[in-house]
């Protein structure tokens, strides 16, 4: 898939089914950054907002879709080029909303940036 080539989708560890926890590996590179070697903030967000909605695709066997309504994203320290480890879980789902969570850490296991996030599920579109 385009974008999660684009953000650097190294492999799916854990796509959240039968576990509730999506866990994302994505590899950063040194295009991904500014000042000198600093992950850009919209990556991280993104990286989270991708683990957060894999959870939920997969708990609904890809019969629901989600649009998010609100993502909050507290940076704790600055993300570098090499592994970048995004993991993520379902906090509550209805019927119409979800409440999801998140947190990104690098190789060496130091949290880099945590994430939640409210959604509207919508049925999957079928072509």
């Amino acid at each position: 898939d385009g974008v999660a080539r684009l953000m650097g989708l190294e492999t799916v560890k854990d796509s959240g089914a039968q576990s509730g926890r999506a866990i994302l590996h994505f590899r950063a590179s040194m295009d991904m950054c500014h000042s000198g070697g600093i992950v850009q903030g919209g990556f991280v967000t993104g990286w989270l907002d991708m683990a957060m909605a894999h959870v939920v695709l997969a708990k609904t066997n890809y019969e629901q879709n989600l649009l998010s309504l609100e993502i909050k994203v507290s940076f704790l320290a600055s993300a570098g080029p090499g592994l970048i480890i995004a993991e993520a879980w379902i906090e509550r789902m209805g019927r119409s909303t979800g409440f999801l969570e998140a947190r990104l850490t690098n190789e060496a296991g130091d949290v880099l940036a945590k994430a939640s996030s409210t959604v509207k599920l919508v049925p999957m579109k079928r072509d």
